[in-house]
């Protein structure tokens, strides 16, 4: 199970980038920092690349169904991070780039769960399960539509987010890749059980051959021994 090191890496790296951005005060560590305000951005790459803070309180790509589906989409979270930690578990003696794959996944989907479980507790606006998920990372790709809606800059996402991006374009590769293994060996075997066949068919041909020439040799030395009558 050392993929999970992937998994924490992740997770921390994440919550460390969360906390930054949005500021946290531990006062019995003596420890605040400001981070920046809602809505704040700092150009990295001119339009291109900013750091902007937004707090996402729906799904990806800022689609919001409403606080009478959060709680269920934290719940889905919750469920899925626990599925993918045991199926992490059944899978350990599998492909690594697989492993690999589901344990950043898994970081990612922690990741966002924390933020939606706790940042309402931890910031004081809301219940639990009822948190916004931090987003800072601002690029400029191109125009697209997604579930209705139209874009004009790629949605806001973060750490976590690309780690998920990241594990599935992993999978695929490997899914496809896995494919054309096993496609690869099918038809190695099918040409290999085509050429035993073909080798029995040949063995079986040759003793045919062998029977009839020796039936016909025992005939041919029968007939020589019989008399003629008159």
């Amino acid at each position: 199970m050392r993929v999970l090191y992937f998994t924490i890496v992740v997770l921390i790296t994440d919550q460390l980038s969360k906390f930054y951005i949005k500021g946290i005060s531990i006062p019995f560590l003596n420890l605040k920092l400001e981070g920046m305000y809602l809505g704040e951005s700092i150009s990295v790459l001119g339009d291109f690349f900013k750091i902007t803070f937004i707090e996402n309180p729906g799904m990806a790509f800022g689609f919001n169904p409403g606080s009478d589906f959060k709680l269920w989409v934290s719940l889905f979270s919750l469920i899925a991070s626990i599925g993918l930690l045991v199926y992490l578990y059944l899978a350990r003696e599998k492909s690594l780039s697989l492993r690999i794959a589901i344990a950043m996944i898994l970081g990612g989907a922690i990741g966002n769960l924390i933020d939606r479980m706790f940042y309402g507790i931890i910031y004081d606006y809301a219940p639990l399960f009822y948190g916004k998920v931090v987003d800072f990372f601002d690029f400029d790709f191109f125009n697209f539509s997604i579930l209705g809606r139209d874009y004009d800059r790629w949605p806001i996402f973060n750490i976590a987010d690309a780690s998920v991006t990241v594990g599935v374009f992993i999978l695929i590769f490997f899914y496809r890749h896995h494919s054309k293994v096993e496609s690869g060996e099918d038809e190695e075997l099918i040409e290999k059980e085509t050429e035993d066949i073909n080798k029995q068919v040949s063995i079986a041909k040759l003793n045919v051959e062998k029977l009839n020439e020796d039936d016909i040799a025992a005939n041919g030395e029968t007939d020589k021994g019989k008399e003629i009558s008159i």
